[in-house]
């Protein structure tokens, strides 16, 4: 059975070995990526562009519901707000 002592030294090594192995990945895969890169001509703006996402930039919704009495609107998100709480909710829709 290995000591207390030798249990740290083998994970002094361990994390040595850990480090190296990173860095080494690392430089591969930056090396892998500036080919691919030089070889499509790609920039930044093609590598990072926000086009994937599928959220618009404003995040606003349009109104699903309206109150007959005074106009105010509900998206139909979140809570909802008191004049339609408890109602059929068809006889709100815009």
């Amino acid at each position: 059975m290995s000591s207390y002592k030798e249990l740290l030294a083998q994970r002094e090594q361990l994390d040595k070995q850990i480090k190296e192995a990173v860095q080494r990945e690392k430089a591969d895969g930056i090396a892998q990526a500036k080919i691919i890169i030089e070889q499509y001509n790609l920039s930044a703006s093609d590598l990072f562009s926000r086009k994937a996402s599928t959220r618009s930039s404003t995040g606003k919704v349009a109104p699903k519901y309206r109150n007959p009495a005074n106009g105010d609107t509900w998206t139909g998100r979140g809570k909802a707000p008191k004049w339609i709480e408890g109602r059929d909710r068809s006889s709100f829709l815009i």
